[in-house]
């Protein structure tokens, strides 16, 4: 998530980041790490600690080893081009399989999953998901390692998941909440 962060702090391969830059900078430019672009300006992402390391990766495998069953292919922490010079890094990206997807997607994938870090917060985190929906997600995802709980997104706001499993509705797609935290025990 894009957080406000003191430019000094923060550093590209090639020195400090700008607080803005041209769209045709940001997509030439290698961050450390990978930093959104929203019409100029440049927005740092929280990283996640141990807990949000954990809870994307569980995600990551486990829509990697569906991944031919359902049709899918997901991929962490890629550039996607929700509008306009509007750039997002979903913190785990499901594309729907088929032809060669490009670098930077452009296109609304099937579902988009961020995982709170300590430092995110829900309020914060909607404006980052709005864009999401307005391009056309289908299906947005949020996990929250600390307290163990995961919502789902739509224009109505959050819903907190109270089944056992997420699912997306027309597909073979089901995501076992309790096993996606059982990790955080180990």
């Amino acid at each position: 998530m894009a957080t406000a962060v003191p430019i000094r702090m923060q550093e590209s391969a090639e020195g400090p980041i700008p607080a803005t830059m041209t769209e045709q900078e940001y997509l030439r430019t290698v961050f450390h790490p990978d930093c959104e672009f929203v019409e100029g300006r440049i927005e740092v992402r929280n990283v996640g600690e141990l807990g949000h390391g954990m809870v994307q990766g569980i995600l990551i495998q486990l829509f990697r080893n569906h991944g031919r069953e359902w049709s899918v292919l997901a991929v962490p922490e890629c550039r996607l081009q929700v509008s306009a010079a509007h750039y997002r890094i979903p913190d785990v990206m499901v594309l729907r399989r088929g032809p060669k997807h490009p670098e930077i997607i452009h296109d609304a994938p099937l579902n988009c999953i961020e995982v709170l870090s300590p430092d995110d917060s829900w309020t914060r985190m909607r404006k980052k998901l709005d864009k999401y929906l307005a391009m056309g997600v289908e299906h947005v995802w949020c996990f929250d390692a600390e307290a163990r709980e995961a919502r789902r997104y739509t224009a109505a706001g959050f819903d907190r998941v109270t089944e056992p499993e997420l699912t997306v509705p027309g597909t073979d797609i089901r995501v076992n909440v309790a096993e996606v935290f059982s990790a955080l025990d180990e």
